[in-house]
């Protein structure tokens, strides 16, 4: 292993100085990438970000959105869409239908 290697990557701590609770497994957009909450975090208070791995997530509807679309949060609605002024989401992992409330997302794809 590379001797500057620091750890995978998947969870990143972060501190929430957003004004609000947060809880498990809210989305946070920070900087240019979203997180999924691993647990509660107290405003104030430092918790750990899943910046990895595929979350199901509440989606725009009605809205298709196909496997391997790049998709997006939007941090007023708290929701999935495909509008690229949005936070870049990551990946859609599986198709969602126009009907489908949530969509698999493979988070900073």
């Amino acid at each position: 292993m590379a001797q500057n290697h620091i750890q995978k990557g998947a969870v990143m701590p972060w501190t929430n100085n957003t004004g609000a609770d947060v809880a498990s497994g809210d989305v946070v957009d920070f900087a240019d990438m979203i997180g999924v909450a691993a647990g509660d975090i107290a405003d104030t208070e430092e918790g750990n970000l899943f910046v990895e791995e595929v979350f199901e997530l509440t989606k725009e509807a009605p809205l298709v959105i196909n496997q391997g679309d790049t998709v997006y949060f939007d941090p007023a609605l708290g929701e999935i869409d495909k509008t690229n002024t949005n936070v870049q989401a990551g990946k859609a992992f599986a198709a969602a239908a126009s009907a489908a409330t949530t969509v698999l997302v493979k988070l900073n794809a």
